[in-house]
């Protein structure tokens, strides 16, 4: 878990800061208790794991006893949810935000990961989530993952809304070809 940090945590905090510009987004438009609660699950869940890469004793109040090829399927999970993490940050490049809102130099990405499914940074997440719950056999990690994936999953209601105020019928038709979470025809 050290190592894939090591790796994908620089290469996600580029991918970040060279989006970055001057422009002033309103992240209160997906909600009060979207914005806080996304951001406060998010650090307790990084926390936790945080808690368990330092001490894993520390956690071992919720460790649940699964099989040690369960625990290496996890971390083949993380490599694939890493790799597609870092595919979705490079397409979608300077469009990177952490909020519903779009720049005004946002573009519509329909390439990439993006061809497949309309919120693959999502499933990454959810993978994620998976992996470390089964990479540190932890009840705890796995709750508190999953809450913040609902939360997401809540907010692409938002998140649509507005690439639809945004885009019009180019993202209503790319909502037509394109599955959610899911490639289409996926059932």
């Amino acid at each position: 878990m050290l190592l894939g940090a090591a790796f994908v945590v620089p290469i996600a905090a580029f991918y970040r800061v060279r989006s970055r510009t001057s422009e002033r987004l309103d992240r209160k438009q997906e909600g009060l208790f979207l914005l806080l609660g996304i951001r406060l699950v998010g650090l307790l869940t990084i926390g936790s794991l945080i808690a368990f890469l330092i001490d894993p004793t520390s956690m071992a109040w919720s460790a649940v006893p699964i099989p040690l090829w369960a625990r290496w399927a996890g971390v083949a999970i993380a490599a694939a949810a890493a790799s597609l993490w870092l595919y979705t940050f490079h397409h979608l490049g300077r469009n990177l935000t952490d909020t519903v809102v779009t720049r005004r130099e946002h573009s519509l990405v329909t390439r990439g990961p993006y061809a497949y499914v309309r919120h693959p940074f999502y499933v990454a997440v959810a993978l994620l989530v998976i992996a470390n719950a089964l990479t540190t056999a932890n009840w705890f990690i796995l709750a508190s993952g999953l809450t913040l994936f609902s939360l997401l999953v809540i907010r692409t209601d938002i998140e649509e809304a507005k690439l639809v105020e945004r885009f019009g019928h180019e993202y209503l038709d790319y909502m037509r070809n394109t599955g959610r979470f899911f490639p289409k025809g996926w059932s």
